[in-house]
């Protein structure tokens, strides 16, 4: 799954716009790290947090903190 298609299905953007912004403005972390890349594609175990909000990105599915 890429990163903004993440952002939306964890419901934190509501639009792939949004999405697009606040990644390309470096409020996008994935494990640990500031990225930057929309289209990120993510792996199993991999961490994104954006603001207080943290998942981990699981295979097709993803769980909270």
């Amino acid at each position: 799954m890429k990163l903004d298609q993440f952002l939306k299905w964890q419901g934190w953007v509501a639009t792939g716009g949004e999405a697009k912004q606040l990644i390309q403005s470096g409020q996008v972390f994935v494990n640990g790290s500031v990225e930057t890349r929309r289209g990120r594609h993510l792996s199993s175990g991999n961490r994104v947090r954006l603001g207080t909000d943290e998942a981990v990105f699981v295979g097709n599915a993803s769980t909270g903190p």
